[in-house]
């Protein structure tokens, strides 16, 4: 089983919980971050090697943090996930997310797809 470290940056309490706990089942560490200046603050300090991302955030939103993502070399092997609800949002994004899932989702959606990436993120 792996110990990847991947983060829920979600301020759904629900969706958060539904991420966190898909990820765990695929051997994935984890640490649920529920507003942007937050998460900013936590990809400073960490590279996880994976992120669950909300655009929609509290105090800085999702875009930005994908592009503080993309823009930051030490984070450039780091999968992205838009988990979002607004399409014409992910649809902008979608050319610098690894992956846009519209939500609402499902744990094995979640679970399904995350299991994809386990592969790219284990060495």
């Amino acid at each position: 089983m792996s110990h990847n470290l991947a983060f829920v940056i979600e301020d759904d309490y629900d969706a958060a919980t539904i991420f966190v706990t898909a990820l765990q089942k695929n051997g994935f560490e984890t640490e649920a971050i529920s507003t942007g200046d937050k998460a900013l603050e936590r990809l400073q300090e960490v590279t996880p090697d994976l992120i669950i991302l909300d655009l929609h955030l509290p105090h800085v939103n999702g875009r930005t943090i994908l592009q503080t993502i993309r823009a930051d070399m030490r984070l450039s092997d780091t999968i992205v996930i838009v988990a979002t609800a607004d399409p014409r949002m992910g649809d902008l994004i979608r050319a610098q997310a690894d992956l846009v899932l519209m939500k609402p989702t499902t744990f094995s959606q979640v679970r399904d797809l995350t299991a994809r990436f386990v592969k790219k993120t284990a060495g």
